[in-house]
């Protein structure tokens, strides 16, 4: 194999990573709970169309030099507010809906990420 492409899949193991977790996380839980599951990934879906989230997640894809702040970033922010929300601080807010942010945002800033190492790319 191209030693440029083995360095540009080393770089991009923590994107994969995530997108399997994702795709883990959607099989896992149509065998244990397909509702709820189909509750948060009709949410993301309907979330993929709110355009400035899409645009935050690809932003911090691409132009975030370590992806790992970005993936640590995101999930920190998910347990901070998951917390509040338990808490009462958030009454309008639910973990499911929270999640499903989370999905969107790591989902689309991993395919920003692994785009920007596939321009690095060269034949």
């Amino acid at each position: 194999m191209n030693e440029q492409l083995k360095g540009i899949l080393n770089k991009a193991k923590l994107n994969f990573l995530i997108l399997g977790c994702i795709l883990i996380i959607a099989i896992v839980g149509k065998v244990v709970a397909p509702e709820l599951t189909n509750t948060i990934f009709n949410t993301a879906d309907q979330l993929a169309s709110e355009l400035y989230l899409i645009f935050v997640a690809i932003t911090l894809g691409a132009f975030i030099p370590n992806f790992k702040y970005v993936a640590a970033g995101s999930v920190a922010a998910f347990v901070a507010a998951a917390i509040l929300i338990h808490l009462g601080v958030f009454n309008y807010l639910t973990t499911e809906y929270l999640f499903s942010v989370l999905l969107v945002v790591l989902g689309f800033s991993a395919i920003a990420n692994l785009y920007r190492h596939y321009r690095e790319f060269k034949l």
